[in-house]
């Protein structure tokens, strides 16, 4: 079976692929972003499985997993995150993914859901959706729209105005309101106070 997997952070594909190609009957094709994802898919494989991180460039929030599931004319995609709250799985789901892996699962439990959803069964953790906590949200994040969390994730991996407005598919004078609404919500002097803010409260 021919899996891709999509995410920015080139160790945590590396380890991805790693676990799912020591099985016999698994292939592997990892790209970096979004735009690579759907190229790919483009391309001309017929992938048995889509793999997408949820925060990687180009997604914009559930967006980019919407583009996905379009381009891949029926076959599974799912979502997959370090950080994201129950919230967004149950929001992936109904937006048609074919289920929701958190990067902390164990190689055999990501191998086995991965061959659940090729199967066409769809797959979420019974305990990460089930679990009766309060849900983890970091208290700088709660007075923050989804829109300025995107804008400031962008400042905190050192991206440009521009580079930003693009990602987001957004105007660049979006963005330079979205950074002086944020500077003043987080009591910041320039843009790059504001990303070490949200770096110092483990934001991202």
């Amino acid at each position: 079976m021919k899996i891709l997997i999509a995410d920015d952070h080139e160790l945590v594909r590396d380890t991805l692929a790693a676990f799912l190609e020591k099985e016999n009957d698994i292939e592997v094709t990892s790209v970096e972003d979004l735009t690579a994802a759907i190229k790919t898919i483009k391309g001309g494989i017929r992938f048995d499985l889509v793999l997408l991180d949820y925060s990687m460039p180009g997604m914009n929030g559930l967006d980019g997993l919407e583009q996905a599931i379009e381009e891949s004319i029926g076959r599974p995609v799912a979502v997959m995150s370090g950080t994201a709250p129950k919230a967004i799985a149950q929001e992936a789901l109904d937006k048609g993914a074919i289920g929701f892996l958190p990067k902390t699962m164990g190689a055999k439990s990501l191998v086995n859901a991965v061959r659940f959803m090729v199967a066409g069964e769809t797959f979420v953790p019974v305990k990460f959706m089930t679990e009766e906590v309060v849900e983890d949200i970091n208290p700088l994040a709660k007075g923050l729209s989804a829109r300025e969390l995107d804008v400031l994730n962008g400042l905190c991996r050192g991206l440009a105005n521009k580079e930003i407005a693009r990602e987001l598919e957004l105007q660049e004078v979006t963005i330079k309101l979205h950074v002086k609404t944020l500077s003043r919500k987080l009591d910041a002097k320039n843009r790059t106070h504001a990303a070490m803010i949200a770096k110092d409260a483990g934001l991202f």
